[in-house]
């Protein structure tokens, strides 16, 4: 078995543990076993990293394209190496299963190497002049680069924080959650270890108002990226517009799911139906709000049920688990209680709605149906593992509740009509559209919401072109 290890911030390439810092405990959901102790950074300790950060951004930017991409993918495939290890502990510390828990890793990989590829195509453009003229756009690293980043995907999201910004040439200071600490130090470590400088990847943690105050305070920091809830985005995006950072926010959603009769209603259900409890729901994408024709919602709902009352619960290092406990106890209160709600607005509980016994945070994977849009289910993200059905009148019917919500990350359908996938991809309101699939997440494509989910964009190009900006050079 895996041990769980010693926890400690990254700064300027150095291990500093708790002595003499303020600490908290790390949790495991399944259990409530005390993991480890995590030290907090001091306001000296994050002044340090800042300094290193712009230290760091001078030496990286000017180190050539082909020696970042070298040793980003030697740093990729240190984390292909360390994947089972540290998806072990990654399922200890956050309550996933344990293959979710290593794929995270062997994403995270696979994002790296590819960003690692990009930074040699950050390319610009010359503009066509008369003879004698000249205009070039160049594109450059905005600067250091702070990032924050959430315990739910606590390798992937520490990598959408960092990977584009090492790949265009920035320097940053990443601050994981101080829920799922080991899975974030073991991604900034296998950077140093592949070779990129202490000064240019960094490790923080603390209490997280005061350490994002602090960072966000420096105009030495010159880019914002953050993955959370829709609140606590607007209110570092209010942070960040003191000083006119540039920022990335990729925040709630509320993940609409249209189901048309002319499907292969079996192909959805076995598609969608696993997809809504992936991470116990505590997924920004995650399928939560089912919007299924008339004529086939019988069908549908009888499936999904049947699907979902056959999922084993259990400890994700356990063979068997298909899902595992939400990753903490405000969590599961917060499920339960719109659960509650739901039932008190008039929804039918079909499936599921308790929690799992007296240790470790376990919820069963609940079902709604029929639940009014007036109930708070249905206009918060839920963030656990519920999902709701509702019958719909028609095409226009389910458009129009998939785009009532402010969110705007990811929507789903499920149609063999050419037309109306069409008609769905331009009118549905989402950064990601997913037409007879559940995946909306790939290395090569952005990864991003509109609305009150956010703007800008992690993977792709697009994740690494979000730390750069451009520079319109006239010669005469």
């Amino acid at each position: 078995m895996t041990d769980y290890p010693t926890l400690h911030l990254l700064i300027d390439g150095e291990q500093i543990s708790g002595d003499g810092r303020e600490t908290e405990e790390v949790i495991n959901p399944a259990t409530e076993d005390v993991l480890g102790t995590l030290p907090h950074a001091t306001a000296d300790d994050l002044d340090r990293a800042l300094e290193a950060a712009e230290r760091g951004f001078k030496e990286w930017r000017t180190t050539s394209a082909d020696k970042r991409c070298a040793i980003l993918t030697k740093a990729a495939n240190l984390l292909r190496e360390r994947a089972s290890d540290l998806g072990t502990i990654l399922t200890m510390e956050q309550g996933k299963t344990l293959a979710e828990g290593r794929g995270e890793f062997m994403y995270s990989a696979n994002l790296l190497e590819f960003y690692a590829q990009e930074a040699k195509r950050t390319f610009g453009r010359t503009l066509v002049r008369p003879e004698g003229s000249r205009v070039e756009v160049q594109y450059h690293p905005v600067g250091p680069v702070a990032g924050f980043a959430p315990w739910n995907f606590p390798a992937i999201n520490v990598m959408r924080k960092i990977g584009g910004a090492l790949a265009a040439g920035c320097s940053t200071i990443v601050k994981p959650s101080e829920e799922t600490p080991a899975s974030g130090i073991a991604v900034v470590q296998a950077l140093l270890d592949a070779g990129v400088p202490g000064g240019v990847v960094q490790c923080v943690f603390g209490v997280p108002s005061d350490v994002s105050e602090h960072l966000l305070g420096s105009p030495i920091i010159r880019k914002l990226t953050f993955t959370g809830s829709t609140p606590v985005g607007k209110h570092l995006a209010k942070l960040a517009a003191e000083d006119l950072k540039i920022t990335t926010m990729e925040l709630g959603g509320h993940g609409p799911v249209l189901i048309f009769n002319d499907t292969d209603i079996d192909k959805a259900l076995d598609t969608m139906a696993p997809g809504a409890y992936r991470n116990a729901g505590q997924v920004c994408v995650s399928p939560t709000r089912f919007l299924i024709e008339e004529d086939v919602f019988g069908k549908f709902r009888d499936g999904f049920v049947e699907r979902v009352e056959k999922m084993q619960v259990g400890n994700g290092l356990e063979k068997g688990t298909d899902m595992g406990p939400m990753a903490n106890s405000r969590g599961r209160e917060n499920v339960g209680k719109l659960i509650a709600q739901a039932q008190d607005a008039g929804g039918t509980l079909l499936s599921g709605g308790e929690r799992i016994g007296n240790q470790g945070f376990f919820h069963q994977p609940t079902v709604l149906a029929e639940v009014p849009t007036d109930a708070d289910i249905m206009n918060e993200e839920p963030f656990g593992p519920v999902a709701i059905l509702n019958p719909m009148a028609g095409e226009q019917a389910m458009i129009d509740e998939a785009n009532r919500l402010p969110y705007g990350l990811a929507a789903y359908a499920w149609t063999n009509d050419p037309a109306r996938r069409r008609r769905l991809a331009a009118e549905v309101e989402a950064g990601m559209l997913a037409i007879n699939g559940g995946n909306v997440s790939t290395v090569d494509a952005p990864f991003g919401g509109v609305k009150w989910s956010g703007y800008g964009s992690e993977d792709g190009p697009e994740g690494v072109r979000a730390c750069l900006v451009p520079k319109a050079v006239h010669e005469g």
